[in-house]
């Protein structure tokens, strides 16, 4: 990307708008059209769960519906056996891999591609997994600078562990975790101090390049 900020300006704008939209009651909460899934479905738990999921997984549309609190939620009602357990998180990566290949072409059709094409590092990916819609717009900035869709897969394992210990773990941190990570609040602080940061490192970049310049 040619811009830092231009990544958590657009995700501060949407999450704004959507916000804005929810409060006016033009759109309906997407808890909301999520418990409207669940009880029109009576089968396919684990479907459900993989859609839950998937929705969150895709850039901007991740802010309309808190996709990881309500699989939570379900997990907990469902109260699942070991087998059940093996079942859901097998969902939720699945779901969580093909959100990032999409964000990821995404960014390739759409962002602005960079000719240069370096190693993703480890611990950018680390750090983009900290929430799902962090990683998916780590994604679609891969995508848009070119990097090696082998960064999917990459995201795909990484997810194998933290879905399993998001499921196993409700057990004992029920829901309130989960709630403040879907946050608006929680949320809008993130994306702005992620906007201050990538403003800082446009900045620290025009000054080098005016020193070298």
């Amino acid at each position: 990307m040619k811009y830092n900020v231009f990544l958590p300006l657009s995700a501060l704008v949407a999450l704004s708008l959507l916000s804005i939209l929810v409060s006016l009651h033009i759109l309906p909460p997407g808890q909301e059209i999520l418990e409207n899934i669940t009880k029109h479905l009576d089968s396919g738990f684990y479907f459900i769960v993989f859609i839950i999921i998937l929705l969150e997984s895709i850039l901007y549309v991740g802010f309309y519906f808190p996709g990881q609190f309500f699989a939570v939620v379900l997990v907990v009602g469902a109260n699942p056996s070991p087998l059940g357990i093996a079942y859901m998180t097998i969902a939720m990566v699945l779901a969580a891999t093909l959100g990032s290949g999409i964000n990821f072409f995404l960014g390739k059709r759409f962002g602005n591609t960079s000719v240069q094409s370096q190693q993703t590092k480890l611990k950018h990916l680390l750090l983009a997994m900290i929430h799902i819609n962090s990683l998916a717009f780590f994604m679609f900035a891969q995508g848009a600078d070119n990097k090696s869709s082998k960064v999917i897969l990459f995201a795909g394992l990484l997810n194998l562990p933290y879905y399993l210990l998001l499921i196993a773990g409700t057990a004992i941190l029920s829901e309130q975790v989960m709630a403040m990570a879907e946050n608006p609040y929680f949320l809008f602080t993130a994306v702005f101090i992620w906007l201050i940061v990538a403003a800082y490192f446009d900045f620290k970049k025009a000054a080098q390049k005016n020193k070298h310049g």
